[in-house]
């Protein structure tokens, strides 16, 4: 996954299929009477747009070990449309990224106890706390209630990809499950260009390849996206459907842990099924109804 005999494949991989998703149309490129037998930009076109030479270009899509200016690889994100999540994602796909490199030993990520308070705080509100690769550190009593109760998962397995793609229930609990899904890929993605030698994470996204033809497909795009904030719509067993929209925050000084907050629209019919949630599950004991199971992949 990461860097071999000299090559960064990952930015080669990158780079190939971002220029085959611009319409070369909407870039401004008139049609020159050749036939297009690939989708997208011919790299003479992204050098073209960025203003670069053709061979430059070739041999960074190639993954060579090239370090461009800055102003480069603006202009090759322009070319080539990224957003910002992509922008970033090549960035740190090259080596421009001004954060200090990751240690070569990944401790397990703990959360400390400040943070874990603060979720017991956000009483009412699902909160859930996701480290490197999408591992769930963390979630207080109505995250479990609303997705599942992680803590059933062994920890080396606890993980949000994992989950969704794994887990039946999953699937039967987000309305949208393809568009969530996809953006755990994206997300996933985004993180092995910030720490593309991680084995952990390319061992995660050898088993999701191997268990899920979705996955497979959507990874092999090479799309990006960080999540910072969105919607969920969601099919609840207990309390039926409801929206809740999320904000992401990233504690000072640990870029690794981002914690996730879910709301819902005051006197909405969501905000009523969250109440009706957040009741059940401050008044549940070991006789009441059990939150939903995990799937036999948790086992």
């Amino acid at each position: 996954m990461g860097t071999v005999a000299g090559t960064n494949r990952e930015l080669a991989d990158f780079l190939r299929r971002a220029r085959a998703q611009v319409d070369p149309a909407r870039a401004g490129l008139p049609p020159d009477g050749r036939v297009r037998r690939v989708p997208g930009l011919r790299r003479e076109e992204v050098a073209r747009l960025a203003g670069v030479s053709t061979d430059y270009y070739a041999r960074l899509e190639q993954g060579r070990r090239i370090v461009p200016s800055s102003a480069v690889v603006e202009a090759i994100a322009r070319a080539l449309e990224l957003d910002s999540a992509g922008r970033a994602h090549l960035v740190d796909l090259i080596g421009l990224t001004s954060a200090p490199p990751r240690p070569r030993a990944r401790d397990a990520q703990r959360v400390r106890p400040g943070l874990h308070q603060l979720l017991d705080a956000l009483d009412g509100e699902p909160a859930l706390v996701l480290g490197r690769r999408t591992d769930i550190l963390a979630a207080n009593r109505m995250a479990k209630a609303l997705f599942a109760d992680f803590d059933q998962i062994p920890a080396p397995q606890r993980n949000y990809a994992r989950w969704m793609f794994l887990d039946p229930d999953a699937r039967s609990l987000f309305v949208d499950w393809q568009d969530q899904a996809r953006a755990a890929v994206e997300s996933l993605r985004f993180e092995v260009g910030r720490d593309p030698d991680d084995r952990a994470t390319a061992e995660l996204a050898a088993e999701l390849r191997a268990h899920s033809r979705e996955f497979t497909r959507w990874w092999e795009q090479h799309r990006v996206h960080q999540r910072t904030h969105g919607s969920k719509r969601l099919r609840h067993p207990l309390v039926g459907e409801l929206t809740v929209e999320y904000e992401t925050l990233t504690p000072p000084g640990d870029p690794d842990t981002t914690l996730f907050v879910y709301t819902t629209e005051d006197g909405s019919p969501s905000r009523r099924a969250m109440n009706l949630l957040a009741s059940w599950t401050a008044s549940s004991a070991p006789s009441a109804p059990s939150a939903p199971e995990l799937g036999p992949f948790l086992s």
